[in-house]
């Protein structure tokens, strides 16, 4: 068995059963414990999973409230999210009518844009501008301004946003769960990121591998409403659940 097979394997037994022995593990696998050990070793020293006297556990996923704000944000999965942001860009049609979320994997969605013919709706703050800068065909939608995202939520933006109908939409996600589907922090925006999939024919979610497996509060879509466009795929389950794309760098 290669040694990625074997970290893959580790990976979804903990995501199974949360905690494994090293002598579980060497029997599910039929390798010897100290190459279980090895391993148990770089997937510590990778943050992929934590070892422990005897054995290892799964990371906790279950993720805070707290954000942090866009500039912290848009520094993380750099390259990551620039390869994602590339090939969604290569979906917009000139007849498209198109929603873009707040967040930062999809700000650089509209870095990449070259289509001049379609048309944009988005609740980001800095997309508008950018969008603006790039004198494209956009629409703002209107609202309460959350200011740590920079992005336009509340009753208000639901309302505006109701209005329309989109061929397509790019939404972000801070975790990405086989159970807890897609989740954020915040409740207000995910109203806004549930309605805007509602509102569209279909829906790509953009996100990074670092998203996979992390529940935050609020979940706002299941799986299965969304496609998936990351940089790579990590761990199992998830391809049961939906269409992915992997973008690999």
């Amino acid at each position: 068995m290669l040694t990625q097979e074997r970290y893959k394997n580790i990976l979804d037994i903990l995501g199974e059963r949360e905690a494994a022995t090293v002598g579980e593990l060497a029997q599910l696998m039929g390798v010897s414990e100290s190459t279980v050990r090895r391993d148990l070793n770089a997937l510590d020293s990778e943050g992929r999973l934590r070892k422990v006297y005897g054995g290892a556990t799964a990371l906790n996923k279950i993720e805070g409230a707290l954000e942090d704000e866009v500039k912290v944000r848009d520094v993380m999965m750099s390259e990551e999210k620039e390869i994602i942001a590339g090939y969604a860009v290569t979906l917009i049609n000139s007849d498209d009518f198109v929603y873009i979320d707040s967040g930062t994997t999809t700000s650089r969605l509209i870095d990449h844009i070259e289509n001049t013919k379609a048309t944009f709706v988005t609740n980001g703050i800095i997309h508008a501008q950018k969008l603006l800068s790039k004198g494209l065909n956009a629409y703002m939608i209107g609202g309460k301004i959350k200011a740590v995202t920079a992005s336009v939520v509340g009753a208000d933006g639901i309302k505006n946003l109701g209005k329309f109908n989109f061929t397509k939409a790019f939404i972000g996600s801070n975790g990405v769960d086989v159970t807890a589907g897609f989740t954020t922090p915040d409740s207000e925006e995910a109203i806004m990121k549930a309605k805007a999939i509602e509102k569209s024919f279909v829906t790509f979610v953009l996100a990074d591998h670092s998203k996979f497996r992390k529940v935050y509060p609020v979940t706002f879509a299941e799986l299965r409403k969304c496609c998936i466009i990351t940089d790579k795929l990590i761990y199992s389950g998830f391809s049961d659940k939906t269409i992915i794309r992997e973008v690999k760098i």
